[in-house]
């Protein structure tokens, strides 16, 4: 069957009325800020304390954002007679978000928790060359980092605590036997000392 001649633009003027009868939403940025999920990817924001200059977010990026300096330190001996050690400390560390693809590689192989998502956004530049920003405002972002969702009650153990759990509950069985036997000696003594005294009256 043919279609009526003029169905199109009535169909087009029924969609312009609904939308005329309802109420519009604006959003008055930057009056009223945007309510981003917790999951946003913003900046990459840094939590120095826990970084120990592995290098891992720098050589897996695969834009080459990430920018890195440091230097050794020496340790002293933590007790007498023990060996100096030596350790990385942080100089700099920078992300080019005018390269960065927010791929979000660098946060997942951090293995000591020292790169974050943050929600914000707001960080442009009127010059390209300002947007690589260094540790001091990588670490103001750190502030504004979300709180980490709530697991799901009915999910599995997760196997770093399974296994910190697992030595807990090793070592807690170890001193309680520990406990029982040195309480068995004290008693076996005990008796062996009563029935010295009681052998001596006699």
């Amino acid at each position: 069957m043919p279609p009526i001649p003029g169905s199109g633009l009535a169909k087009g003027l029924a969609v312009t009325l609904r939308t005329m009868t309802k109420k519009t939403v604006t959003a008055q940025y930057p009056d009223v800020q945007p309510e981003l999920p917790p999951r946003s990817r913003g900046v990459i924001a840094l939590f120095e304390e826990n970084c120990t200059v592995c290098m891992l977010c720098a050589r897996e990026c695969p834009d080459w954002c990430i920018y890195i300096d440091s230097h050794k330190e020496t340790v002293p001996a933590a007790a007498p007679g023990g060996r100096e050690r030596s350790r990385n400390v942080l100089d700099r560390f920078a992300i080019d978000f005018s390269l960065c693809m927010y791929c979000g590689i660098c946060i997942e192989v951090c293995p000591f928790d020292a790169l974050f998502w943050s929600p914000e956004f707001e960080y442009a530049e009127t010059d390209i060359l300002e947007l690589t920003h260094e540790r001091d405002k990588l670490r103001a972002w750190m502030w504004t980092v979300p709180e980490p969702p709530a697991l799901d009650p009915g999910a599995e153990e997760p196997k770093e605590i399974a296994a910190a759990r697992k030595t807990a509950e090793k070592l807690e069985a170890q001193r309680a036997q520990e406990a029982e036997r040195a309480q068995e000696a004290q008693q076996t003594q005990q008796a062996l000392q009563t029935k010295k005294e009681a052998e001596g009256e006699e």
